[in-house]
């Protein structure tokens, strides 16, 4: 991927989410219990991709023992909906996790959902390729009246970032 080298800001002119999803292996042994857990998640990343109706829009993923996973979707409706859906990837995925894990400890699954507005977030891009909301949304220069996180965020007097 080609980097951009320059400082770039995104943003998106409509509400959207945030889903950070991961799981963590908490027991290297147990391998029966966390790689169908860790080889669900491509799956449903390739399923999205090919449904763009679906409301998801992008993806970024960290691999370790604990995995990190940052979505970007149009709307809350849209990503509960893929989550409720009966014909998708993920809700029997969901299902067979809790069958065949569930809380005895061997692999321990998170996430967190945010709902972003126009002026309720900023980021900064510096010699970076595409990435994050920058795959999704308009990129513009960070300059002139938008060089600190308080000025893409609107507020003034706050220290550069």
């Amino acid at each position: 991927m080609i980097t951009r080298n320059e400082r770039l800001a995104a943003s998106l002119d409509e509400p959207f989410v945030v889903f950070m999803i991961g799981m963590r292996i908490n027991s290297l042994v147990m391998v029966h219990k966390w790689l169908p857990v860790a080889t669900a998640m491509p799956r449903m990343i390739k399923e999205l991709y090919e449904k763009p109706e679906s409301g998801f829009l992008h993806a970024e993923s960290w691999f370790g023992r604990t995995t990190i996973m940052v979505q970007y979707w149009r709307t809350l409706d849209q990503l509960l909906a893929y989550a409720r859906n009966k014909e998708a990837v993920h809700l029997p995925a969901w299902r067979a996790f809790n069958k065949a894990v569930g809380t005895n400890g061997s692999v321990g699954i998170w996430h967190e959902t945010y709902v972003a507005s126009p002026g309720t977030y900023e980021n900064i891009y510096v010699n970076m390729p595409p990435f994050g909301l920058g795959k999704v949304g308009s990129v513009y220069p960070a300059m002139a009246g938008k060089q600190t996180a308080a000025s893409r965020m609107g507020v003034r007097g706050g220290s550069a970032l």
